[in-house]
């Protein structure tokens, strides 16, 4: 009997087919910029939104030059507030992925359920169809599988704020230069938690409650032996929530190739640990590793979220008089100043 249910276990296990993870260690490609004419999908991969406000966001596109093309599973809802089902969302994703006209793809909202496509896609699915995919919130799951599959993407704003915004707010108007060509350089004034020093990595991150799920996953984003920069933002969090994830990261072996961190916007959380922000908690986390910490990033949950370029590399350097944040891929070089009062969220 327990020959034959070793034999039996063993014939199983060569049967078996295990995601690797090794591709989270591949550099990144940089997608084509975008060139006037050219389509740009939108789709729905997390939670519902109306298809008459994604229209309204197709409108923005269009003055920018390009043409839109909507998703089938826009406007479908599923459950509490799925867009449509998981097939759904899947179809409308390998769409716009596969069809040779759809030069980028626009989230058209975050929300919840982008995790379910995880064990759902093979990363090559990405990899062969490097495009620029913009969004941020729960996008962070779709962001982590590009960067593990090979492919920058935007950290950036998405359908349901061009809508609103008509496309004139800083967030959308840097999003449209970017997906153009010009590649953004920030300099940010000096902030009272940031740590000095400079460091070069793979730029890793988004929404901080969506990123951490997939530490040790078959798209673990701490896996890149190059190092990397990390990004951190969140909204409508307790403290005490922020520093339990935070530390389960460090114990989950975060730090190991961390080189240096940037810490966007926490909006709405709530003070129920004895700090005045999630700055002062956080700093002595990354102080005792040694590593320069950027502090209030405008990108988040926010009225302005600036792109931020996933998966690039990307130097920060951080003085007394303030912050660089320089990606170094093919572009046009752009300086994008952020004044104090941008960077402390008063906009």
């Amino acid at each position: 009997m327990k020959r034959n249910l070793l034999a039996f276990v063993l014939i199983m296990l060569t049967t078996l087919t295990f995601a690797q993870p090794a591709d989270t260690l591949r550099p990144c490609v940089a997608p084509d910029f975008l060139k006037p004419g050219d389509k740009i999908a939108l789709i729905s991969p997390s939670s519902f939104i109306q298809r008459r406000d994604v229209r309204r966001a197709a409108d923005v596109l269009r003055g920018w030059g390009l043409e839109p093309v909507i998703g089938a599973a826009v406007g479908k809802k599923s459950g509490l507030d799925d867009a449509g089902t998981i097939q759904e969302r899947l179809e409308d994703l390998r769409w716009a992925l596969e069809d040779p006209d759809i030069k980028a793809i626009l989230c058209n909202r975050g929300g919840y359920s982008t995790i379910q496509m995880v064990s759902r896609m093979d990363l090559g699915e990405l990899s062969a169809h490097p495009k620029w995919l913009i969004g941020f919130s729960d996008i962070t799951t779709l962001h982590v599988m590009e960067i593990s599959a090979g492919v920058m993407s935007i950290h950036g704003t998405m359908s349901r704020f061009l809508a609103e915004s008509r496309g004139k707010d800083l967030s959308s108007t840097a999003l449209r230069d970017l997906l153009f060509g010009k590649v953004p350089c920030y300099h940010l004034p000096a902030h009272p938690y940031n740590i000095p020093g400079k460091a070069t990595g793979t730029l890793v991150g988004g929404n901080l409650c969506t990123l951490y799920p997939l530490q040790g996953s078959i798209v673990d984003f701490t896996n890149r032996e190059e190092g990397f920069i990390l990004f951190l933002e969140e909204v409508e969090e307790r403290y005490h929530t922020l520093d339990r994830i935070l530390n389960k990261l460090i114990l989950s072996g975060l730090m190991k190739n961390c080189k240096g961190v940037i810490l966007g916007q926490f909006t709405d959380c709530t003070k129920d640990l004895d700090f005045e922000s999630v700055e002062q908690m956080y700093n002595p986390y990354f102080a005792e590793y040694g590593i320069p910490l950027v502090c209030g990033f405008p990108a988040g949950h926010v009225d302005l979220n600036l792109p931020l370029i996933e998966g690039a590399p990307v130097t920060i350097e951080v003085t007394p008089e303030g912050a660089t944040v320089t990606f170094h891929i093919a572009g046009e070089q752009q300086d994008v100043v952020i004044e104090n009062e941008i960077a402390a969220n008063e906009i």
